[in-house]
């Protein structure tokens, strides 16, 4: 078992995760299931010590959601 940190892009929102899974394409398509129309990437560099784990199942948590500007010349929101 695997855990990678993944971050999924959507028209206004960006959210961090971190995915438990068999293998990285398995980590993927965890996260895609959770956000079917967001685009999911691997955060690299991928952190050594914790990415073999044991005794866990495959999941998806997210970590970190944030915010994006909305439009072009709008506000973040915090």
């Amino acid at each position: 078992m695997i855990r990678v940190s993944v971050e999924i892009c959507g028209r206004a929102s960006r959210v961090r995760a971190a995915v438990w899974a068999e293998s990285i394409e398995h980590a993927l398509k965890l996260a895609r299931a959770h956000y079917p129309s967001g685009k999911v990437n691997v955060v690299f560099p991928i952190e050594p010590e914790a990415f073999f784990v044991t005794g866990i199942h495959p999941r998806f948590e997210a970590v970190d959601p944030e915010v994006l500007e909305q439009a072009e010349g709008s506000a973040s929101v915090d």
